[in-house]
């Protein structure tokens, strides 16, 4: 079984190839009451966005709660570059054999705009390849260490991803420009269910993963994080897949 977390559709991607190759079920994390019983299991896979060099909170809490089986474990970490300690630490939480990193669009706009689309595309296509290799891997329960930490990374992975926990997370910037037309989509889609409606707009509460699954899906590109973004693009996978 493979457990994913994804905002904007990367790691569901990632989960799902990877599922389609081992013969596993792709779970989303966020649509979990509770883990399930993994008994009988024979993988354990957990695929993620790295956020600040870190695993999602909401990825490692999931995880401390999973039951250890014997079943073979490994862990993807998808991200824009490098991954840190994110898959170390990680282990710590849950031992997994094996941990890859994969390298996937980036789609933080809040610090920075999208890539271009043919760097987007170029992206798209080494991943599918590195799935493959993964998939391989994985069915012949070969124990690897494929991830790309980066310089500094025990910094990035403790200090700025603690600080990022701690300030980064915020909801206040979010909000809602003219163009909202109170739709609800960002309230029903949050995998943090923290947006509710009021008046027909869009407030959110105070949990926040810092996915932006709201901001990139907003079929009126009115979702907004303070005033960084308004220019930027917007990115869901499924919107470059089909230029592949």
């Amino acid at each position: 079984m493979i457990f994913y977390f994804s905002g904007t559709g990367n790691s569901r991607w990632a989960a799902r190839q990877l599922a389609a190759r081992t013969g596993d079920k792709a779970c989303d994390i966020a649509a979990l009451r509770q883990p399930p019983d993994l008994r009988g299991e024979s993988r354990v896979g957990l695929v993620f966005p790295v956020y600040a060099w870190g695993p999602p909170q909401v990825v490692a809490a999931f995880a401390g709660k999973l039951a250890r089986t014997g079943a073979f474990t490994f862990g993807v970490g998808t991200c824009g570059a490098e991954a840190g300690l994110a898959l170390k630490n990680l282990s710590r939480v849950y031992p997994l054999d094996s941990c890859y990193s994969l390298v996937m669009p980036s789609n933080y706009i809040v610090a920075e705009d999208l890539e271009s689309d043919d760097v987007i595309c170029q992206k798209l296509a080494a991943a599918a390849r590195e799935i493959e290799q993964m998939a391989g891997e994985i069915l012949a329960r070969r124990k690897v260490y494929r991830v790309k930490e980066g310089p500094m990374a025990r910094f990035k992975s403790g200090m700025v991803n603690a600080g990022f926990n701690r300030f980064a997370r915020s909801t206040k910037p979010f909000h809602a420009d003219d163009r909202c037309t109170g739709c609800g989509q960002c309230a029903r889609d949050c995998p943090a269910g923290t947006i509710t409606l009021t008046d027909g707009r869009p407030v959110w509460g105070k949990t926040c993963y810092q996915c932006l699954r709201c901001l990139h899906e907003c079929p009126q590109q009115a979702i907004q994080y303070g005033k960084g973004t308004q220019h930027r693009g917007r990115y869901t996978i499924q919107n470059y897949l089909d230029k592949l």
